[in-house]
């Protein structure tokens, strides 16, 4: 049985030196990683196979496409009242509950006879997914300890990164040469082999939280806490109104051409990855502020130009780099300034931001396809770049309010 890893301030396993000290932490923290892609896969993968679950459930494609929307809100709903509700319990507890629900959910939507049970079946995945994620988190956080918390929470989003670039994209050609059932099953053995990883690698570790449920809730009553969260929401919104359509968006450059759209997806998870990681990185050294700001500002501005490369592959390919850095540059540093502000509460704010996250989802897609239908689909990325300004605007303000706030005041002059 692995030993605890004592708090936040220690973060590491208990009778561990040397060599031992800092390899074990990292063990756990690419099991929680690998545990990310797994439920990434099936969230990002639907979209892949939606005209084989639409024939073979014999519904239209727009309605198979509800799917995504109901895993995306059932996630946004679920994850701040699943975080409150276990904000107590250790955190290796949430972990493998989470990998449970959501191996049942992905099974029985491989058995769903019907749409509906498909739907249903959903539900349940995106309930272990709500769950898993902040969860994830947290635990990557008190694992590594405050001086490492942005690599150890990139590591663990890398995972879910990972899932565009490679998840996704594997489950589709399974699903094309198979079936969709095909994909769930893949699916399935990857959870079966987190839900391993997580009993016999990650190790139990103490985390701060509040006792009683009005404790629980008080982060909700921070007005740092809540500027963080609302440019989660303006931020992510921005950068998946262009992703949600990229075939629209990118359909002159690639000509309709599948293979073109998937070079394109790839190479967006792909740079994603690699700006996610070093983006915690980034976010130890010069502070995590500074690196949401700039992440914001890069986004806005590929975003900007894009639609000056739709027309030409090469150029959609480069912009496309940019883009995916700047969008997944974002998610670590946001979760470690909530972390930050409220160590006790993070497995709540964890929660909130993951649910911010998810909901940005569903409300991409309803913003771009009112874009498409006014200014067409060439043009959304205009209505992102404006958005992301405004997502730049509520960062700093979260940091503006955090640096007046009484309690760093009071921490100062002590």
């Amino acid at each position: 049985m692995s030993k605890s890893v004592p708090d936040h301030k220690s973060g590491t396993p208990e009778g561990k030196t040397d060599e031992g000290e800092s390899a074990a932490p990292w063990r756990g923290v690419l099991v929680l990683a690998f545990g990310a892609f797994a439920i990434g896969t099936d969230e990002f993968v639907l979209a892949g196979v939606l005209p084989e679950l639409s024939d073979s459930l014999s519904v239209s494609i727009t309605t198979a496409g509800q799917v995504v929307t109901v895993f995306a809100l059932t996630c946004a709903v679920m994850a701040p009242i699943l975080g409150t509700l276990t904000a107590a319990w250790p955190r290796h507890k949430v972990l493998k509950l989470s990998v449970l629900v959501y191996l049942l959910g992905v099974v029985g939507t491989g058995l769903a006879p019907s749409f509906p049970v498909v739907l249903a079946a959903q539900v349940i995945a995106a309930v272990g997914a709500g769950l898993y994620i902040p969860a994830a988190s947290v635990t990557a956080s008190a694992l590594m300890g405050p001086e490492r918390r942005g690599r150890a929470i990139a590591a663990v989003t890398t995972g879910l990164t990972a899932a565009t670039a490679l998840g996704a994209p594997i489950g589709t050609v399974v699903g094309s040469v198979l079936d969709w059932r095909a994909t769930m099953w893949f699916i399935a053995l990857l959870t079966v082999l987190s839900l391993f990883g997580v009993f016999t690698l990650v190790p139990a570790v103490v985390t701060g939280a509040p006792g009683g449920l009005r404790q629980r809730l008080a982060p909700l009553g921070d007005r740092r806490a809540v500027a963080v969260l609302a440019a989660t929401l303006v931020a992510f919104t921005a950068a998946y109104i262009v992703y949600t359509y990229m075939a629209e968006v990118f359909a002159p450059a690639t000509g309709g051409d599948g293979r073109k759209l998937a070079i394109l997806m790839f190479a967006f998870g792909l740079t994603g990855m690699v700006g996610n990681f070093y983006a915690g990185t980034l976010a130890d050294r010069f502070g995590a502020r500074v690196v949401v700001g700039g992440a914001v500002t890069l986004l806005a501005a590929s975003l900007l130009v894009l639609p000056l490369a739709t027309g030409s592959f090469a150029a959609a390919a480069v912009v496309i780099v940019v883009y995916g850095v700047a969008a997944w540059g974002i998610t670590a540093p946001q979760q470690s300034r909530l972390i930050t502000l409220n160590p006790e509460s993070a497995p709540l704010l964890i929660s909130l931001n993951a649910a911010f996250l998810y909901l940005a989802i569903a409300l991409s897609g309803v913003i771009g396809a009112v874009g498409i239908n006014t200014i067409g689909a060439r043009n959304i990325s205009l209505i992102g770049a404006a958005v992301a300004v405004l997502a730049l605007g509520l960062s700093e303000l979260g940091h503006r309010l955090a640096k007046n706030s009484p309690a760093r005041t009071a921490k100062v002059t002590a």
